[in-house]
């Protein structure tokens, strides 16, 4: 089973200028090209200090901006962007945001909940997470029913998230199989599906971008 890099790797990167999540892919692209200070998307200038990013993503926060309110709390959360870390305004933020249908939000709060102890409140950010569409957050509730000996319903959110092509969940469901868990069927029309995600996902650019992170070399 291959395409665990594609797990391993970022393949989004938020942008203030127009509100956009753009793939790396086309990122590297265009950077490739000589435009390593141009949005990919509407072309703005992007050569900005931490204190004007802060500022950018302030202002789109002012309008309701989901995106940009799930990445400034992130940033306050580990302290970046020369912003003081504030854990309880970055959970404010991933909270407005979640209200607002931010995927990433919703994770990033389940996983608060469920370091605090709070398992009503962390799944329901898990659920939530997963029903909009993010087969990393399938993977993980599937996790989640597993460790409360759910197995079929852990099963049926690994093979939602493999399916999608998230390495993760294919690779837990291949240890279950081994262990008896998981039917041949099951493994075999999963695997053919994430396979199939895989192959849609992957692109030169892509590639290219994993290999740069991954060991330095385009």
């Amino acid at each position: 089973m291959a395409n665990e890099e594609l797990a391993a790797e970022a393949t989004e990167e938020y942008y203030t200028c127009c509100g956009k999540y753009i793939c790396e892919g086309c990122i590297h692209s265009l950077r490739k090209s000589g435009n390593n200070w141009t949005c990919p998307f509407c072309k703005s200038e992007i050569d900005k200090t931490d204190e004007d990013e802060v500022e950018d993503l302030m202002k789109r926060v002012e309008v309701n901006d989901a995106g940009a309110m799930y990445v400034l709390g992130s940033n306050y959360y580990h302290g970046q962007l020369g912003l003081q870390q504030d854990r309880e305004r970055a959970i404010e933020l991933w909270t407005q945001a979640a209200d607002l249908g931010s995927s990433k939000s919703h994770f990033h709060l389940g996983n608060e909940y469920h370091e605090g102890g709070d398992s009503k409140k962390s799944n329901f950010h898990y659920e939530a997470a997963a029903m909009a569409g993010n087969e990393v957050y399938g993977f993980n509730l599937g996790c989640m029913e597993g460790r409360s000996r759910n197995i079929e319903r852990a099963v049926k959110h690994w093979v939602i998230a493999a399916s999608a092509g998230e390495y993760g969940a294919m690779h837990t469901l291949t240890k279950n199989f081994e262990q008896g868990w998981v039917s041949r069927d099951t493994i075999d029309s999963t695997l053919t599906a994430y396979n199939s995600s895989c192959a849609e996902m992957r692109s030169e650019a892509r590639d290219t971008v994993i290999r740069i992170h991954s060991y330095g070399i385009t």
